[in-house]
């Protein structure tokens, strides 16, 4: 007999906890990923490892807490430890495998390709690595298009967010792209749940039961490890503050663009001149009293009317 799923057991409870989880992953895995950028080459793998331990602890930790609504009312449901371990392993893994081939080569087509690619046949292998760690008194089947649509779903996702990993710059940028990232994983996991169906062994039916005594306790080292990853990102002054791009020490403060000023406009013998609102003002250096009039802020004089 084909069992009754009720994926949101929690209502809108484990969804919304869940895309909480793949959102702050997703902005811990950035703005690490920006930092490699602007580091020196020998400490880039560290912050490269760290962002993508980030992105793979988020993606899992988001999966499991979803499954936590998961039921099938006529059986209960538990998981099997290593498999579950190991999806966790391989979610790291590819996304490190992708968050590395940017970070070194950039994001030219051909490698942001690749490692997309990669990245999202990861993650859904992560995903449906972790629903073949169920374990119930019965069947599960799956729906072989839908199947492939939250495969598709996964790799245009995993490239979009191997792109913001390299590409987006600045604090607010980076969780705006998070938030984004944060809406595919979560609909990429929807998507692969929409393709289940469980035929009930009928010798084995048991009334369904929760099982969130039995996910809670695997979901305690990725929640820890994240919450120590978000502790090295508010302690690193470069991210907190924003600073993605360098910028001119002598502009910061003002806020001003520079001004170009041609040596040829400062005039000759040492007269000099003032900018105001954009206009250049000259004024006259006079060597008895060694000031300037009208409010002159530098002089300058062309070399041929140099003194010997």
């Amino acid at each position: 007999m084909h069992g009754t799923i009720d994926g949101f057991s929690y209502g809108m409870v484990t969804p919304l906890v869940g895309y909480v989880m793949a959102c702050l992953g997703s902005a811990l895995g950035l703005r690490c990923t920006v930092r490699s950028l602007r580091t020196d080459r020998a400490r880039k793998p560290g912050w490269l490892a760290l962002g993508a331990a980030s992105i793979g602890c988020g993606i899992w930790t988001m999966h499991f807490i979803a499954m936590l609504g998961f039921q099938v009312r006529e059986t209960s449901i538990s998981y099997d430890a290593s498999l579950t371990f190991l999806s966790l392993l391989v979610a790291v893994v590819v996304v490190g495998i992708g968050i590395f081939i940017v970070g070194y080569l950039g994001t030219r087509p051909a490698p942001l390709l690749l490692a997309g690619l990669l990245t999202g046949l990861g993650v859904a292998g992560m995903h449906y690595l972790g629903m073949a760690a169920m374990r119930m008194g019965g069947e599960v089947l799956y729906d072989p298009v839908v199947v492939t649509l939250s495969v598709v779903i996964a790799v245009v996702a995993a490239t979009a967010a191997l792109w913001a990993a390299v590409s987006i710059r600045g604090f607010l940028a980076s969780l705006g792209a998070s938030v984004v990232m944060g809406v595919a994983v979560t609909g990429m996991h929807y998507t692969g749940m929409a393709a289940v169906s469980v035929r009930v062994d009928q010798a084995a039916h048991t009334m369904g039961g929760s099982s969130l005594l039995n996910v809670l306790p695997m979901l305690v080292g990725p929640l820890v490890f994240l919450v120590l990853a978000a502790g090295v990102v508010m302690f690193d002054p470069l991210l907190i503050m924003g600073e993605d791009e360098p910028v001119r020490r002598s502009h910061r403060k003002s806020g001003a663009a520079p001004s170009r000023i041609d040596i040829g406009d400062i005039g000759v013998g040492g007269t000099s001149g003032t900018w105001t609102s954009g206009t250049w003002t000259p004024g006259t250096w006079t060597p008895e009293t060694g000031t300037a009039r009208d409010g002159a802020y530098a002089t300058a004089s062309r070399p041929d009317h140099r003194n010997a």
